[in-house]
């Protein structure tokens, strides 16, 4: 089974009076690295978040946010009126024995003042809301592993495809095997034919010939080149999680389809080895993003 890096996953809760949303998103990456935005109330339980997200991530480049909405009646400044009235009643009795000039705006006045604008005491976590939290982070990630298994199906059936492609060009390739002997050994003939004066044993060119067309040979790299087929496809179907090894099977087939290249002598032999070269750099693109 292919599971993809890629993954998007969203979530949100409401609590008392505010709503708790969580994002995920998730791309390629050769290890865990992982992004943590948070509300500063849940710094207490950044580990607890980083153990969760990893254990389900597993792998690739993740952000992740979590923050808190409250309702605009819970974020208002609070105003004390204690102190409000207070200084109210200094500055009337300031203005009344001292003659001093009335304020125009009491209210802009005597909001300046100390201690009037109350300030917010830092929010603590209670044991509830992170059980909440811990809901909502869970459903975001559920969410990532579904479309990261979406994804991955997507890969697989391309994957399929194209390692079906490779494997479709390599048996036409056999259809020109014995043909590239014999056009071998008939260049080989006319060039001796163009030294008249040249003397040489039948037999003794006909092991040279041999012992030539032994080092073009391309059978064991064909069948090589088949296992590591058979053996990518065998390892989609496993557990998921394959994806580097993936990326080194298709390695391993690369080697094998450049040395038929080098091997093959023949046009349109390596036709087909260049367009078997395209398919696999396509799955090369696209196993880097693989789990």
């Amino acid at each position: 089974m292919v599971l993809s890096m890629t993954g998007y996953g969203s979530s949100v809760a409401t609590y008392k009076d505010k709503k708790i949303h969580v994002e995920v998103k998730s791309l390629n990456s050769k290890s865990l690295d992982l992004s943590l935005r948070m509300a500063p109330s849940y710094r207490e339980h950044e580990m607890d978040i980083r153990q969760m997200v990893a254990s389900e991530v597993v792998r690739g480049k993740v952000d992740f946010a979590l923050w808190i909405e409250k309702d605009a009646a819970s974020t208002v400044t609070p105003i004390n009126p204690a102190a409000v009235k207070a200084y109210y009643e200094q500055i009337r009795s300031m203005v009344e024995d001292g003659g001093i000039p009335e304020p125009q705006d009491y209210f802009t006045t005597i909001l300046r003042l100390p201690d009037v604008i109350l300030h917010n005491e830092p929010e603590s976590l209670d044991d509830e809301e992170w059980v909440v939290a811990q809901s909502v982070i869970s459903e975001a990630l559920r969410q990532l592993s579904e479309f990261r298994r979406q994804e991955g199906a997507a890969l697989e059936k391309k994957f399929n495809e194209k390692v079906s492609n490779i494997a479709n060009y390599l048996k036409h390739i056999e259809e020109f095997e014995q043909e590239r002997v014999e056009k071998i050994k008939g260049r080989l003939r006319e060039n001796l034919q163009q030294i008249p004066e040249a003397k040489y044993d039948n037999n003794r060119l006909e092991q040279e010939l041999i012992y030539y067309i032994e080092k073009l040979d391309i059978s064991e790299e064909k069948q090589r080149l088949a296992n590591h087929l058979d053996y990518f496809r065998q390892t989609m179907a496993d557990s998921p999680g394959q994806g580097k090894k993936l990326g080194f099977i298709a390695q391993e087939m690369g080697r094998e389809i450049n040395t038929t290249g080098s091997k093959s002598n023949h046009a349109e032999m390596q036709n087909l080895v260049v367009m078997m070269k395209d398919e696999l750099e396509q799955i090369k693109e696209q196993v880097l993003n693989v789990l």
